[in-house]
């Protein structure tokens, strides 16, 4: 790693025919081989016992702190508990359960007894459940609640052969019921079913949303999230912050990006809380104040089209909407200056800010808890546009880039080192290298041990020189910046043979306040069209706010107005592009694309091939007219 004049950390990198091709960052840690996920926590614990490391709800709107000896006690009586019910090292436990203190218990627990985690997001169906829990032959399975339980129980019942126990764990009185089953193992047991597992044994089974096929199980090593922790925690220090510092977690712990970032906190002293419930959740963060937080870009779209929503509400429109200019280039304007591109902002692009940071900004900030300094966002890629918003608000919004393959964050921006519109430089230890067509390619610690069970799925996914084929398309800048540009399976080539990538146009129409989804079409067609949905809790803002009746979905999709200001983010969109990739028609879907119709996953990644399928009337018609 070599320093640039901001202090910023900047990747080595190399280039091919006047194209960056390649950017490393060195690793800084390696672990010793003999170790695993679990002694990251003991080493913490043997210098701050009495650090918070988590926080639990109080019953009355605050919060209860959790030390790391507290919780490492819990840990370690639950994991005596699984011993006794006869869980060996090496067998799968599945976890199916909202985000909660209750989940971060059970996964260190099924570490600490030597097993093997199998996350289950919640919202899964009886059958997908049943697929999961027979492809990585769970031992047991884990219920957050009572209706899960039950799920877990039925899909189980399915099975031919072994089927799994299921124990509930919702509760902290339950966690305490599966830790009394256990007293009688001892500590000797417990440490040599602990110290079992290597650094490159198999951790957990991480499934695959499936947005192009059925899921996979990733087998994620303990190499992947110990060394991958410890790699990553100096890198991003000023994100996570010192002793006093927090975050509210309500991204679903079955997705390796949340469970990652959660191994990251506990082995850093990072304070973590949980909220499952979206109608909770901005009181949450009132209560617990985080210093920073993780989220998809759905979330950062909904609170920045909602904080416009507001303003209409409230007839201050012209107020809100100078104040969003006025933070867009504030942002853009440090951001060409840290690239030396720029003078930085003026001095009345500066006074103009300070009088909106008490007007507009400091709402803003309230409603994320009054305290969070930065926010990541992951899952898929951010409008810039929104990046620059919160940036220049005083939120700076850093992006990173990761799959399931590669245990989530494998770039990252940091401070000193930002590039809006990219997802960052390589975290520490990792390189990526761009393929000739324009593949992004990924090595290093992160990178998974294979498909459970799928050796040819495995071999297909690594190239000659162990390179993980990520499937997504993407460029690198002159400084190792990477940008992604949609993904190889989506690229759109037109009757007249013109190649179009969707990504780039749907960010622009998404970040209209009126719409949930883009999908945009033209594979062997004459033309680029659209298909679009509508967000229902918008719409009602919108009607409201210009004195229209409530609409339904049905009726909004009809609704002239409705089509003349979508109209205008198709027409924004068109303006980044040739005439030749340009949408020239586009149509309102009358539904809502959910995970519960099967047009998204569950890590709210839409699910295209389906969305093809099933409106392929839809899209005829657009061609027939």
């Amino acid at each position: 790693m070599s320093e640039d004049s901001t202090g910023g950390e900047q990747p080595a990198r190399t280039s091919t025919t006047n194209q960056i091709r390649e950017a490393a960052t060195q690793q800084v840690a390696q672990l010793d081989p003999h170790s695993n996920s679990t002694d990251g926590v003991l080493e913490l614990l043997a210098v701050r016992p009495q650090q918070p490391v988590y926080a639990v709800p109080n019953g009355t709107g605050g919060w209860v702190d959790v030390s790391l000896t507290s919780f490492v006690d819990q840990v370690r009586g639950v994991a005596k508990g699984l011993i006794a019910l006869g869980i060996e090292p090496g067998d799968r436990v599945a976890v199916m359960a909202p985000t909660s203190y209750s989940w971060a218990v059970a996964d260190q627990a099924i570490w600490f007894a030597g097993a093997i985690s199998v996350p289950i997001y919640e919202t899964s169906s009886p059958h997908q459940v049943g697929a999961l829990l027979k492809d990585a032959e769970t031992k047991l399975a884990l219920a957050g609640s009572a209706e899960l339980h039950d799920r877990l129980r039925a899909a189980g019942a399915k099975l031919n052969g072994a089927r799994p126990s299921v124990l509930p764990i919702g509760e902290l009185r339950q966690l305490d019921d599966l830790a009394a089953a256990g007293e009688h193992i001892s500590d000797e047991q417990l440490e040599a079913a602990r110290s079992h597992a290597t650094l490159d044994d198999v951790a957990t089974l991480v499934y695959t949303s499936g947005t192009t096929g059925q899921p996979k199980g990733a087998q994620i090593t303990h190499r992947n999230l110990a060394e991958g922790a410890a790699n990553i925690l100096p890198f991003a220090e000023q994100i996570l912050g010192e002793n006093e510092s927090r975050t509210l977690l309500f991204l679903p712990l079955a997705h390796v990006l949340a469970r990652a970032v959660q191994l990251i906190c506990l082995h850093r002293g990072v304070q973590v809380a949980h909220s499952a419930d979206t109608t909770t959740l901005l009181d949450d963060l009132a209560s617990f104040r985080p210093t920073w937080l993780l989220a998809v870009p759905r979330v950062f779209e909904k609170v920045y089209a909602g904080a416009a929503a507001k303003a209409r509400a409230e007839g201050k429109s012209k107020i809100f909407e100078t104040a969003r200019v006025t933070a867009i280039a504030y942002s853009q304007a440090l951001q060409d200056a840290e690239a030396g591109i720029g003078p930085g902002p003026s001095m009345r692009l500066r006074a103009r800010r300070a009088m909106f940071a008490k007007l507009v900004y400091s709402k803003l900030h309230a409603r994320l808890g009054g305290s969070v300094r930065y926010m990541i966002s992951g899952a898929s890629t951010l409008n810039p546009e929104i990046a620059h918003f919160f940036t220049g608000i005083g939120v700076p919004v850093q992006e990173g880039y990761g799959l399931t393959e590669s245990t989530a964050p494998i770039t990252l921006n940091i401070p000193g080192a930002t590039r809006i519109g990219t997802v960052g430089i390589p975290v520490p230890g990792s390189t990526v290298r761009i393929a000739e067509d324009g593949e992004v390619l990924l090595k290093g610690p992160v990178i998974f041990a294979g498909y459970h069970g799928n050796p040819d799925a495995t071999a297909e996914a690594f190239d000659a020189e162990g390179f993980f084929r990520t499937g997504d398309l993407g460029a690198l800048d002159d400084d190792g910046f990477l940008t992604l540009t949609g993904r190889k399976k989506d690229l759109i080539v037109t009757a007249g043979g013109k190649n179009v990538y969707p990504m780039p146009m749907e960010e622009v129409i998404r970040a209209h306040p009126l719409v949930a989804q883009v999908i945009v079409v033209g594979d062997n067609r004459p033309y680029v069209a659209a298909l679009i949905t509508l967000d229902a809790d918008a719409v009602s803002d919108w009607c409201r706010t210009n004195g229209f009746r409530q609409l339904s979905l049905i009726d909004a999709a009809k609704h002239p107005k409705v089509r003349q200001e979508i109209g205008l983010s198709v027409e924004a969109a068109n303006r980044r592009v040739s005439r030749a990739e340009s949408i020239r028609k586009f149509e309102l879907l009358d539904v809502e694309l959910s995970e519960h119709s099967g047009h998204m996953t569950a890590s709210m990644k839409l699910q295209r091939h389906r969305v093809l399928a099933d409106f392929e009337g839809v899209i005829n018609s657009v061609y027939s007219t």
